[in-house]
């Protein structure tokens, strides 16, 4: 019998990429999707772009308006809050991973209203009601309000939805 000899698989080596490259890269990125800077030096610095070459990029693609960390804020806070239903909790702790200034991140949540944000927690409370198993209401109020504060909502709002979800529920 022959055996074939397994060779195990190196995985392709990327050539670093120049500033020049890493500038193309970026602006075909952030022209199909909003990029933040953040986003913009982690993938540089995948690249292995030269240290000393990034912020230079960096600067260029923010004199272009190919990236604008407001506009991406704004852009995050309305995704995450409608389509995800986040709360501004979240929202701002990812927003500050990928490297947008507090004070961007304070501006852009000032679009979330309380008026829109607590009708759209109260129905993904019912609709976790549904999928949620308990043996006392005690038991339940507690999971649909950790529910609540994993999504980044505030306790206050928090509470007020679980109680709004549980009172339509006769609970």
């Amino acid at each position: 019998m022959c055996r074939e000899e397994i060779t195990e698989r190196k995985p392709r080596e990327r050539k670093p990429k120049t500033a020049e490259q890493a500038l193309r890269s970026l602006m075909r990125l952030c022209a199909r999707s909003e990029k933040s800077s953040g986003d913009a030096l982690r993938l540089m610095s995948q690249w292995q772009v030269p240290q000393a070459e990034r912020q230079g990029v960096l600067e260029k693609l923010l004199r272009d308006r190919f990236i604008d960390d407001s506009r991406y804020a704004e852009a995050y806070v309305r995704e995450k809050s409608r389509l995800s239903g986040w709360g501004a909790r979240k929202i701002a702790m990812q927003l500050r991973q990928k490297g947008v200034a507090q004070d961007i991140i304070a501006e852009a949540l000032k679009q979330l209203d309380d008026d829109v944000e607590l009708p759209r927690l109260v129905e993904k409370l019912r609709r976790k009601i549904r999928t949620t198993k308990y043996s006392s209401d005690y038991e339940l109020r507690g999971k649909l309000l950790r529910y609540a504060l994993s999504l980044g909502f505030d306790y206050d709002m928090a509470q007020r939805a679980v109680e709004e979800s549980l009172a339509e529920q006769d609970l």
